[in-house]
């Protein structure tokens, strides 16, 4: 006969009819599998764990742009409208009342004094244009074998010409000022005068008064007509 055994005690553990040990037992203190059991389980009353106590919120969604989405083509009309109009009384300003299309005059006074006062060759000026040609250039310069006087012109159609006269060799000032391909295309007589005319850079053409003391070149991308007009005002 075996002795008695306290109440509380976990009776042992015998082996199966065929010999194998019994199979695990869960612990009783073990939780049961499954993850809405993890963690220890909450206090009889406690209130469950949210934001609001652990200060940790999810990240908002990000806002859709509603207001680029919701802006029709004929709303951006119309701003680009309001935007365009104040530029363009401004632009219409600026051409009307300040003078922004007219180009930068300049004197030709001195430049013509110093090739005087140089004595290097004759000096003509034009006479007798109109104030629709302005000079925007004049210049008088030394170049390896004379000397340059410069004088450009804006015509009265808004295109450009210019007056050279030097005692540069022509068979060197020629080439410099019209290119090394300008060619002579004939003769045409303004006044006392014989001219030639000749081909020149892209749209250019070129009328050249050749004299034994200088050479005079009025070139530039005018019409034929105000090419003749500024030649024959020479004095």
């Amino acid at each position: 006969m075996e002795p008695a055994q306290p109440a509380d005690r976990v009776p042992a553990e015998h082996p199966s009819a065929d010999g194998q040990p019994p199979a695990d037992r869960p612990s009783p203190s073990a939780p049961a599998d499954g993850p809405d059991q993890a963690g220890p389980p909450a206090a009889p009353g406690a209130l469950p764990v949210g934001p609001a106590e652990t200060g940790e919120w999810p990240a908002p969604p990000p806002a859709a742009d509603r207001g680029r989405s919701e802006r029709s083509p004929k709303d951006m009309a119309i701003s680009l409208l309001v935007l365009l109009i104040p530029i363009a009384l401004l632009l219409a300003f600026y051409r009307g009342f300040l003078g922004g299309d007219q180009p930068t005059t300049v004197d030709p006074a001195p430049a013509v004094d110093q090739a005087r006062s140089a004595g290097a060759f004759p000096v003509s000026v034009p006479s007798g244009l109109g104030e629709d040609w302005r000079t925007v250039r004049a210049a008088y310069r030394t170049a390896d074998g004379g000397a340059i006087l410069r004088i450009g012109y804006v015509t009265p159609e808004g295109r450009g010409a210019q007056l050279v006269q030097s005692d540069v060799p022509p068979e060197q000032l020629l080439p410099a000022e019209l290119t090394d391909a300008a060619q002579p295309q004939g003769q045409t007589d303004l006044g006392p005068r014989t001219w030639q005319r000749y081909t020149a850079r892209g749209n250019e053409q070129a009328l050249v008064l050749l004299e034994p003391d200088r050479t005079v070149i009025v070139v530039g991308d005018a019409r034929d007509n105000e090419l003749r007009e500024l030649a024959g005002s020479l004095e």
